[in-house]
């Protein structure tokens, strides 16, 4: 009875919260600064044709790294909490289901490195080719050819966090330029590019973990 109520409680006040955001997001009014008139007139300067990643890594660059900061640390916090285990191997799905995994698993990465090289001047980027990796290295795993992750070592480590650390770099070295990350315009196109590399491996990773390391197995 007591869990009947809990659940009941639950569910009524998730569906309060739904409704209240509901309720907040139709009583929006319109945005007090409409900045696609500013961001296509300095498009040119930004190294990239595409205004979202010209935004996302140009005028919102601190609210980019930060993002991944923020990723970063809540796989760090969940490793912490869940201490060291051990992976074992996964339970087998069918050889059909194996076979497939196998043979999505390339197109999903080339579909990643694609996603990749198009963010600069059609929709696309860093986010949405690290969700494309993550997903081939999940769906390795569900198909039981891949185990979960354990405590991750150094080539992972960097791995995961080589993205977040480039992204500082580059940042500290536009120093010179006099501002944290104000890309110099002939070079935005190539800087932009780096960091959005290293960025795909990382999330690819990151977001991997997520799945992979709650998925682990103690022995």
């Amino acid at each position: 009875m007591k869990a009947l109520a809990k659940t009941f409680v639950v569910v009524w006040l998730a569906l309060v919260f739904v409704a209240a955001a509901i309720g907040a997001m139709l009583e929006l009014g319109p945005a007090a600064l409409d900045l696609r008139a500013p961001v296509t007139d300095h498009l040119t300067d930004t190294g990239v044709s595409h205004p979202v990643t010209a935004v996302l890594l140009n005028y919102r660059g601190y609210d980019t790294l930060l993002e991944i900061a923020v990723l970063l640390l809540a796989l760090l916090g969940i490793l912490a909490a869940g201490g060291a285990a051990g992976s074992a191997a996964p339970k087998a799905a069918h050889p059909m289901l194996q076979a497939s995994a196998r043979l999505a698993a390339p197109l999903m990465i080339l579909v990643a490195v694609y996603l990749l090289w198009a963010g600069a001047f059609l929709p696309g980027g860093a986010f949405q080719a690290g969700a494309v990796l993550a997903a081939a290295a999940v769906l390795l795993h569900l198909v039981g050819l891949t185990r979960g992750w354990d405590s991750p070592r150094l080539r992972l480590r960097l791995g995961l966090a080589g993205g977040f650390a480039l992204f500082l770099a580059v940042a500290a070295a536009l120093l010179t330029q006099g501002a944290l990350l104000g890309f110099p315009p002939a070079w935005a196109g190539e800087l932009i590019m780096l960091i959005e590399a290293g960025l795909t491996v990382s999330l690819g990773l990151i977001l991997a973990g997520f799945f992979l390391f709650l998925s682990r197995d103690l022995r």
